[in-house]
């Protein structure tokens, strides 16, 4: 018999971060010394899919992740690591023409960070990536997007798996320069920007639950079934075609902020998937957006079901 346990599937980009910790964040022309670095997973996509099978642990959902590596020893450490998280990697597609991608992270002592990406082989991803996750498009519960790899791809997979009965859920980051494609916003379901990402989408900079609102209408106007802003230290406000509401921050002391989104998204893929409402849904994936927060590195930071159970207490 056919494993009929649901499906979240993550399309995107595979990293793997070279992280630093610094007092500040580096200036234009200053040098800095750090005291140690670390390597580890990295890239939205596969974020999203170990922090989604950490959470899944406690529970009869396969995580799965299409995208792309080279064939480098990256590529080897990025798919064990995924591997270790519960995630399955049968669509993620080997490239010997093209790198494994790579982030350079800085991370002050606020917990701020800025990151250099260099895209390598999620740069190559293409219609061979949608052919070989066709059947996951079809059978995924939910996708998970984000925009570190062609637009293009990025369009069809959502189109591919909207047909499939999908929920499809959208982190538009790296935030985008432009308005995204029509056929992208109406095959999707869900949109979660932080604050820099709504304001480059709309225009307004969503300081307040009233500006996300503003901001949420606009992007339900564009074609999103239901917009989620995320306003970091200021909480989550949601709004979709029924309702609407706004989850104050979680009482957490960040230490770094690199996996908040990711962690975020993971968990609204996770409660959903479980049949919560959007409501409760967006309330767990605050809590696992601000657990992140409090440990460092990225893949690495996502919790565990019990942890985020215990901060919704």
């Amino acid at each position: 018999m056919a494993d009929q346990s649901p499906l979240i599937l993550s399309f995107g980009s595979v990293n793997i971060d070279l992280t630093v910790g610094v007092e500040t964040l580096p200036k234009a022309g200053e040098t800095q010394h750090a005291g140690s670095y670390t390597v580890g997973l990295g890239g939205k996509g596969a974020n999203q899919a170990a922090a989604a099978a950490r959470l899944c642990h406690n529970h009869s959902i396969k995580v799965a992740l299409a995208g792309r590596t080279g064939t480098d020893n990256f590529a080897t450490l990025a798919r064990e690591t995924l591997t270790t998280f519960g995630v399955e990697c049968s669509p993620l597609l080997e490239d010997p023409d093209h790198a494994t991608g790579i982030a350079l992270i800085h991370v002050d002592k606020r917990g701020e960070n800025c990151i250099t990406v260099v895209g390598g082989a999620n740069q190559a991803v293409s219609e061979t990536d949608i052919i070989a996750a066709t059947p996951l498009l079809n059978a995924a519960q939910v996708l998970l997007l984000q925009l570190e790899c062609p637009l293009h791809a990025v369009t069809a997979a959502a189109q591919a798996a909207h047909a499939g009965g999908a929920v499809v859920i959208l982190d538009p980051a790296p935030a985008p320069n432009e308005d995204l494609p029509k056929l992208l916003w109406q095959n999707t379901d869900i949109v979660t920007p932080n604050e820099t990402e709504t304001e480059r989408l709309t225009g307004i900079r969503p300081e307040t639950p009233d500006g996300a609102a503003q901001a949420a209408r606009i992007l339900r106007g564009k074609g999103a079934k239901a917009a989620i802003i995320k306003m970091g230290g200021r909480g989550t406000y949601w709004q979709d075609a029924t309702g609407e509401g706004f989850i104050p921050p979680f009482p957490v002391t960040p230490i770094d902020t690199v996996a908040a989104g990711d962690c975020f998204n993971a968990g609204l893929a996770v409660a959903l998937t479980l049949q919560n409402s959007l409501g409760d849904a967006v309330r767990f994936a605050s809590a696992c957006g601000a657990l992140a927060t409090t440990r460092k590195g990225a893949a690495d930071a996502a919790p565990t079901w019990n942890d985020v159970q215990n901060l919704l207490i």
